[in-house]
Formats: structure tokens, C-alpha cells, sequence
């Protein structure tokens, strides 16, 4: 039964939506205070969070959703967030935090009840996938660039051999997803895979959530806990950047490494475990070491075999596949069928994606909410189009493309360096102002 938690101070609504999920066979928690629904997303990792934003507690609300910004709650939750009437601002904080949508109350909660049967019908189908994975190695993940045929080869030989894995790379590359890939691949992969958000993990809270702890053992410890570790008892850990733990407690993760043994806050006896650890970080690993944010005997521990994911900038045209991917998700939620425009895909091959597949996958949902049956250039974010091509002076293209496609790429990204300047563009093309217009024509710019 997958878990829920529903904040919101109106105790009406609170009832009237907590409802709903029990409903839909959801366990659920209900709560109006901000700050204890942080501590239970912190211990209880629930499934789906719903937040309403209605309420005179601004501030508390902005604390919350900093939070989940902040945390990558999102790539473990489905976040879902309710207004009496959402404005842009509501959209956009929604966005941030990886919200995949947001309800008008009262009016919209037959869409919420759709939306929590839809999240049971993809995990269902979650499960189906997981159990072909063997079939395709490649587990969930996508792309078929030279760097990830080289991931996929490496993931096959890796997966079965029982020793723990450290996954390097930039934020957003994917690293939950190989990790999960790894599970998936593995002798434990019938056994829980856990993740947790080491840079997340409340400091008071911190050797509770991964040893657990017996009733009575501090203040509020009303019943008893299992940890991360027991949660996990035969499968797969992953600590998502580890660098981000405190220094005390990795001593103390490491000496559990080691001994194959942890010891629950306030009991008298250790408990043997038996678990696969996988863990990463966005951070440069020497530097993490040198800057002391990472054990250098803790690294060694945990990556006796390391493994660097790569960029979105770097797989070539699996931006366009990945794309077209999160489209088609978007799609068969919604039940409303969109293509992307030629410009947009040639917009999304020339940008460099510093916040890589989780970027584009929020500039892909984002463009699908305001477009119409073809997404334009028009519908993806400001910043985005404003920022990426104009100022850059280096355009990528993938082998394989036609000479027309070459010529096509060039021109738009040189337009768009010289900030729409046609003049300076053509001069610098080599062509003449009448030939640039006609480029542009063919192009229907």
C-alpha cells in the first residue's frame, strides 16, 4: 500500500482530501504544520505529498517548498500541490520543485482522484518493466550515444558482482536511475531497493533514519523504527550525494560497512545487515577529499568499483530522444497528443543543458502545459531560449546529419548569437542579406 502525506492548515479540506487518497487505497498522514511535515518526509519518505497553498501561513509554505527545492525530494515523490485559484507564481514554484501538477480546490478533486490512480497504474507498470530488465540491460534508462552503449556495457558486467558501486557525475545526469538500473540487474533485485537524500537527512534525525531506533529512545520516539538499513535487508542502498553527510556520521557508516553489523538508537544489541551499497555525488571526488566533506577511507569503502555517468551534452542526440520521451510520458498521462516543432528540437540539440536530463525533462513538462497541439519555440521558458544560444560561439552537431540539417543549425545559432542582428549574421555567413532572408523563409522564420 504506497503511503501519503497531505499538508494543509484548513482541518475541512485536510479531511476532504485525505479522504480521497484512503479511497484509492493510499495510507495516509494528515497534517497542518510545515514544519512537522518536513520531519515526516524526512523519516517516512511518503510515495505522493500533497501541499495546499491556500492560507494567511505564507512564509512556512515558502520554507516547505524551499525544502523540496533544495532536497530532490521529487525524484523519489510525487509531489502534487492544490490552490483555490493557482496563479503563474503557484506554477512556477511548482515547477521548482518538481510539482507534476497542481489541483483547483474544490473543483479539480476528481482530477486528483485520476491522478492518484494513474500514479498506481505506472508503478504497476514500473514493476512489469523491472521485470524485463535482464532482457534489454539497460534497465529505465535511455539513449543510444556512444557514452551510454559504454554505460550499458559497463552496468551488465558490474550489476552482478555483489560490491558496492560509486556513481560520480553532474546533478540531473540520472545517477537514481543507474543505480536502480544496478538493483534491477542484480541477484538482490527481489529484495527493496532504498534511496535516500544523504544532503536531506535532518541532523537530529540523522542516525534514526539510517540505524532506526527502539521506542522510547528520545523524546518523540513514541514507537519503534526501522532504519534504512533494516528497510533495505537483503537489496540495494543508495546514498545519493553522500558528500553532503556529516562527518560524525560517516564514521559511523563506515565502521556499519565494515562490520556488516548497526546498532538501532537506544538498543543493547547490534543487528547483523545484509546490503548492496550504491552511492553518489555531483561533487568532484579529489576535491570532496581534500575539503574534507568526504572520508577518504569511507570512499574507498564504498567504491570499490566507481563509475561516472555522463553529461546530457555529451550523449548527442539523445536530447532529441529523451525529449521525445518525456513527451510521450506527458502524453499518455494526459491523454492528449503533442509533437515538438523542427525549431524546438534543433533549439534543444544546440543548448548545453547545465542542469542535464532533469532539466530538460521540467522544460519538456513545462512546454507541454502551455503549448497547443505543437510545441514552438514560443512555449519553452525565457530564460531558456534568451540565455542558451545567444552569446555562445560554438555550435555541436551529431555525426549523421544531412548537409541541409548542417546548413539549417549553423545559420539559426549564428542568428541568435548576433541576437537576431541579420545583417551582422549574413556577413558573417559569407552570404548576402537576400539569401539570409531566404534561408529563413524555407525555414518558415
Amino acid at each position: 500500500m504506497p503511503h501519503a502525506l497531505v499538508v494543509d492548515n484548513n482541518p475541512e479540506r485536510l479531511t476532504q482530501t485525505s479522504e480521497i487518497f484512503r479511497a484509492h487505497d493510499f495510507s495516509v498522514e494528515s497534517v497542518s504544520d510545515t514544519e512537522q511535515a518536513r520531519d515526516i518526509i524526512l523519516s517516512a519518505r511518503p510515495e505522493v505529498l500533497l501541499i495546499n497553498l491556500d492560507g494567511e501561513d505564507v512564509s512556512s509554505r515558502a520554507r516547505l517548498l524551499t525544502f523540496l527545492a533544495h532536497s530532490n525530494v521529487a525524484d523519489v515523490t510525487q509531489i502534487f500541490l492544490m490552490s483555490s485559484a493557482p496563479s503563474y507564481v503557484q506554477a512556477a514554484e511548482g515547477m521548482r520543485v518538481g510539482a507534476r501538477d497542481i489541483f483547483v480546490y474544490p473543483s479539480q478533486l476528481n482530477r486528483l482522484a485520476a491522478a492518484l490512480q494513474q500514479y498506481k497504474q505506472e508503478i504497476s507498470c514500473e514493476n512489469s518493466r523491472d521485470k524485463t530488465v535482464h532482457q534489454s540491460g539497460r534497465g529505465l534508462l535511455i539513449g543510444e550515444s556512444p557514452p551510454m552503449e559504454h554505460l550499458y556495457k559497463t552496468l551488465r558486467k558490474v550489476a552482478p558482482a555483489d560490491i558496492s558501486v560509486f556513481l560520480s557525475g553532474e546533478s540531473g545526469t540520472g545517477k537514481d536511475l543507474v543505480a536502480r538500473t544496478i538493483h534491477a540487474l542484480s541477484p538482490r533485485s527481489h529484495c527493496p531497493f532504498v534511496a535516500v537524500n544523504c544532503g536531506a537527512i535532518a541532523p537530529d534525525l540523522a542516525e534514526s533514519e539510517l540505524f532506526g531506533h527502539v521506542k522510547g529512545a528520545f523524546t518523540g520516539a513514541a514507537s519503534a523504527h526501522n532504519g534504512l538499513f533494516k528497510q533495505a535487508e537483503g537489496g540495494t542502498l543508495f546514498l545519493d550525494e553522500l558528500t553532503e553527510m556529516k562527518q560524525d556520521l560517516q564514521v559511523k557508516l563506515l565502521r556499519v560497512l565494515e562490520s556488516q553489523t548497526f546498532q538501532p538508537v537506544g538498543a543493547e544489541r547490534s543487528q547483523s545487515c545484509d546490503v548492496r551499497i550504491i552511492a553518489s555525488s555531483n561533487r568532484d571526488l579529489k576535491e570532496a577529499i581534500q575539503e574534507g566533506l568526504l572520508r577518504q577511507d569511507l570512499y574507498y569503502r564504498a567504491a570499490q568499483f566507481s563509475l561516472e555517468v555522463p553529461p546530457l551534452r555529451a550523449r548527442g542526440e539523445d536530447v532529441v530522444r529523451l525529449a521525445k520521451a518525456f513527451l510521450y510520458e506527458q502524453c499518455e498521462i494526459t491523454k492528449i497528443k503533442k509533437e515538438f516543432s523542427d525549431e524546438v528540437l534543433d533549439v534543444f540539440r544546440i543548448y548545453g543543458w547545465p542542469g542535464n536530463v532533469r532539466e530538460l525533462r521540467n522544460v519538456v513538462i513545462r512546454a507541454f502545459l502551455l503549448a497547443g497541439n505543437e510545441i514552438s519555440v514560443d512555449d519553452l521558458p525565457d530564460n531558456f531560449i534568451s540565455e542558451q544560444p545567444i552569446g555562445m560561439d560554438y555550435l555541436r552537431l551529431p555525426v549523421g546529419r544531412t548537409l541541409d540539417d548542417v546548413e539549417r543549425n549553423i545559420i539559426i545559432a549564428t542568428l541568435r548569437y548576433h541576437n537576431g542582428n541579420k545583417t551582422i549574421a549574413a556577413k558573417e555567413l559569407g552570404i548576402s542579406l537576400k539569401t539570409l532572408y531566404n534561408r529563413l523563409k524555407e525555414y518558415d522564420m
